[in-house]
């Protein structure tokens, strides 16, 4: 039997199912869903088991309830391979009135048909992500988040990951079927993993053919813009370069599946309210739920990385911005980013339910720590009138965490947990 590595998602799956009575678990193909599922469940129905598929799309075209029939929770695998479960289930939520009866787990949308309730009140969502660093024990965890934003003073502590291994885990990506293989297999595997995208899975969203090689060239685009505000008329203009025909509707309909597949994941523009006539850019920053996607489509390897440090910057960056929302989601929070027409950035804002928030740099050699904290100082001052971050920290890709005399955290990702 395989092992099973604790997710952060766990705590929230029997949070949920001790209020609502069925969860729907999101995410893209291969974080973990159905496994992390099956430590919470009593029975499982696999609707894409080859061996069974043809009997239960049969049985779910005729009587749907008798495959929610078996112990509670019954977790219901790739559920939208029947969308008409969704409105089975809901209903019998409604009948029995009971929590935790279901949990169903699905790496697309299907699209929403006139006839499907929302689920609202019975059906919760929970979004699932590829492996942290912790959850992967490639962090030491010495640092936690939540004490960092609960004002708590930190140990100084060291990472045990050289500059050569982070390159590597940015390559390998928190996929949970790659992190005890060798490093040339984990690479090979996310090679494929991609293909998949473009060769099958996309077509799988609405069952509306697409053409593989175009839409690996918009993946290749895209990845070339990753953790920057570049608009989506300049990624057309890439691709325009090879293929003249390619439309502006074709590049958002790619960018659309792509994200109803969980494997595009921006990060929204943080606007706080401040007494000043500053523009805040309002644009999303590019990005994927896990940097190896970038890494597989452009063919980068972690040697290949190293020889190109701006480009490891922005991977970088993908990799801590996928720990910060594994860790802040855990709080009910989320990861947002800052930029106004003055030039002031931030590369993550961690906003909590409570209104409060704050502020990351993101920086993968420590030579670049002080303009990160003269940067956090200036920021800080613009927010003069908004309440004042409860927290100012460099994420880094660097060997030593501790807090400076000027109060900003420096800590190393590989020290980090929720």
């Amino acid at each position: 039997m395989k092992k099973y590595y604790p997710r952060l998602i766990d705590y929230k799956i029997n949070q949920y199912l001790n209020t609502f009575g069925a969860i729907l678990i999101e995410g893209p193909k291969w974080c973990g869903k159905t496994t992390s599922a099956s430590q919470h469940a009593k029975s499982i129905l696999r609707m894409q088991d080859t061996s069974t598929i043809q009997n239960n799309m049969l049985i779910a075209n005729t009587v749907p309830s008798l495959l929610l029939e078996g112990g509670k929770p019954r977790l219901i695998d790739e559920w939208q391979t029947a969308p008409v479960l969704w409105d089975a289930v809901r209903v019998d939520v409604d009948n029995t009135g009971e929590i935790g009866q279901y949990i169903l787990t699905g790496s697309a949308s299907p699209l929403t048909s006139s006839t499907m309730h929302t689920g609202t009140g019975r059906i919760a969502r929970l979004l699932m992500r590829p492996m942290s660093l912790y959850e992967s024990n490639d962090s030491s965890g010495a640092i936690s988040l939540k004490d960092l934003l609960e004002n708590r003073s930190i140990m100084p502590c060291k990472s045990s990951k050289s500059i050569q291994d982070i390159a590597y885990l940015i390559c390998r990506g928190g996929w949970p079927q790659s992190i005890n293989l060798p490093e040339e297999s984990a690479l090979l595997v996310m090679k494929e993993y991609v293909k998949s995208i473009y060769n099958n899975d996309i077509a799988e969203v609405d069952h509306i053919k697409t053409d593989p090689k175009r839409v690996e060239s918009f993946l290749k685009a895209y990845s070339r813009h990753i953790q920057t505000l570049t608009k989506n008329t300049t990624i057309l203009a890439d691709m325009r370069e090879n293929d003249i025909g390619i439309s502006e509707v074709t590049l958002y309909s790619y960018l659309s599946k792509l994200q109803k597949m969980f494997i595009i994941e921006e990060t929204s523009a943080w606007a706080p309210n401040i007494r000043s006539k500053t523009a805040i850019r309002s644009s999303n920053k590019k990005g994927f739920v896990d940097p190896s996607i970038a890494t597989a489509i452009l063919g980068l390897t972690p040697s290949l990385l190293l020889k190109d440090f701006e480009l490891f910057g922005f991977m970088f960056e993908s990799l801590c911005i996928r720990d910060l929302r594994v860790y802040v989601e855990k709080m009910d929070g989320q990861v947002l980013h800052y930029r106004d027409d003055f030039g002031l950035e931030c590369d993550a804002v961690l906003k909590l339910p409570n209104g409060e928030y704050g502020l990351v740099e993101i920086k993968l050699g420590g030579k670049q720590e002080e303009d990160a904290a003269k940067n956090l100082i200036q920021l800080e001052k613009r927010f003069e009138n908004k309440t004042k971050p409860i927290l100012k920290m460099i994420l880094t890709g660097g060997e030593h965490g501790y807090t400076r005399p000027d109060g900003i955290h420096v800590i190393p990702v590989a020290c980090l947990k929720d």
